[in-house]
């Protein structure tokens, strides 16, 4: 008999990580994901693993964004060494965010064991290395979408498109158990049905068990068409008051998705005379990923781009100004105004955007723009709440700033989005949502019952269920 317990994103939206175990595959990780908000250093420093790291026989990765791959180094820490299945794309994205989160937690620690030499306290001993970055890239095994790999004798894996980000899989496990064969379908997290660059969300019709997300099961997302506009008015407002606008954006996804909006804004003369700057070397190797793999996204979307005669999305905006170095930064803020600046991290937990906030989140005629997820705990989630005060850098700054969010962004299938794609699925299977706040899983649990006869489970943390 197969179970799976639930290790992360139960009744939460980050630290995505379900143990798989069957006779037919062994004891499987889908997704090994840090959970997100407060502290970077602290965060890995407090995680703890509820299994031996060493008894896991394989990961199964659905993407490569770090709430689903971010543990997988202090998994191979603690004895991991099996394979890590996932596809090509992620596999160079993962390198990217991967090593990037490495320096941030390295540079955090050397701090936090210097304020701790001064006071006479032990060091802390740092979790993981970046060798184990290293390990964790050598062992991943890639496979492009549709191709069934034999994991065992007795268990196939095949990915599938879930039009999230570059690279982004549904995962089709096939086990065979005592001459019967029993499928789990994994979601990951499942994309929109119109979001650009990215193809929609493959549609599944077979499952034992089906696992999905519901990071946005309460409610639906404005239609793309409405938030450009809105996107449009917000800009030429802040444009009108002489402010400039801060978008926070994850590296991977949403900052190439919100270049290529102001991208066709500009080509369409419906931008004004902004400067844009994407102040994040990671997201700028992320975004040369995403040229290097057009062929695999949106026809029509890629059409637009390279029927303008440009091949790559920093081409499509003119008026992009990339910022590698430190001091590429911070001559931005000499800029008094008609600035468009672009930094992660996308949560507002750290990165450059921070050190932005400090220079201008106090001001009025700046406009704070989020355009993807704000998980609970993060300061990006207390400031689309309405925190009037926040700290940074040990002092206080008032928040004076417009705050505007714009769901139709988001890199999440909406309501009725995910209710459509669980529908597809015939017989209904055994159906487990996770990967959502606990009042948008019992909402999107609730309408799957009384509008469509759908029955669901919600886990909770540490919750085992038997199939």
């Amino acid at each position: 008999m197969a179970t799976i317990t639930f290790h992360g994103a139960a009744q939460e939206v980050t630290g995505s990580c379900h143990l798989l175990e069957s006779p037919a595959i062994g004891r499987v990780l889908l997704d090994c994901g840090v959970r997100q908000g407060g502290d970077a250093m602290e965060r890995v420093q407090e995680e703890t693993f509820a299994f031996d790291p060493a008894s896991i026989d394989a990961v199964i990765l659905s993407h490569a964004h770090l709430d689903h791959s971010g543990m997988l180094p202090l998994l191979v820490n603690q004895g991991f060494s099996g394979t890590i299945y996932c596809t090509q794309a992620s596999k160079g994205l993962l390198r990217i965010l991967l090593e990037d989160a490495s320096g941030l937690y390295h540079r955090d620690l050397e701090h936090e064991n210097l304020r701790r030499q001064r006071s006479g306290r032990p060091a802390l001993v740092e979790e993981y290395s970046d060798q184990d970055v290293k390990n964790v890239i050598k062992l991943c095994s890639t496979a492009p979408y549709h191709s069934a790999v034999q994991v065992t004798a007795d268990a196939t894996l095949t990915f599938h498109d879930a039009g999230h980000i570059l690279g982004s899989a549904i995962v089709e496990l096939s086990l065979n158990e005592k001459g019967q064969t029993r499928r789990l379908v994994f979601s990951g997290d499942l994309g929109k049905t119109d979001s650009v660059l990215m193809n929609a969300p493959e549609q599944l019709h077979s499952a034992d068990v089906l696992m999905m997300e519901g990071t946005y099961g309460d409610r639906d997302h404005r239609t793309l068409d409405d938030t450009v506009e809105q996107l449009e008015k917000v800009l030429h407002d802040t444009w009108e008051r002489g402010g400039n606008v801060l978008i926070p954006a994850f590296a991977v996804g949403r900052t190439q998705e919100i270049l290529f909006h102001l991208g066709c804004l500009q080509q369409q003369g419906r931008l004004d005379n902004w400067q844009v700057f994407l102040d994040s070397p990671m997201a700028i190797e992320v975004t040369q990923v995403y040229d290097h793999w057009l062929h695999l996204l949106d026809d029509t979307d890629v059409r637009c781009l390279t029927d303008s005669g440009r091949e790559s999305l920093a081409e499509f905006l003119p008026t992009l100004k990339m910022c590698q170095s430190s001091e590429e930064s911070m001559a931005i803020n000499k800029i008094k105004q008609g600035a468009i600046i672009i930094a992660g991290s996308g949560m507002c937990t750290g990165g450059r955007i921070r050190h932005h906030f400090k220079h201008r989140i106090w001001r009025e005629e700046t406009t704070l723009l989020f355009i993807g997820f704000q998980a609970r705990g993060t300061l990006g989630r207390r400031l689309v709440d309405g925190e009037k005060k926040i700290r940074l850098f040990g002092d206080e700054f008032v928040v004076r700033a417009r705050i505007e969010t714009m769901g139709g962004f988001s890199a999440h299938a909406g309501q009725s989005e995910l209710i459509n794609w669980a529908k597809g699925f015939n017989p209904a299977p055994k159906l487990v949502l996770v990967h959502g706040e606990a009042q948008a899983l019992e909402a999107l649990s609730q309408k799957l019952w009384t509008e469509h006869s759908i029955r669901s489970e919600i886990p909770a943390l540490g919750h085992s269920i038997a199939f």
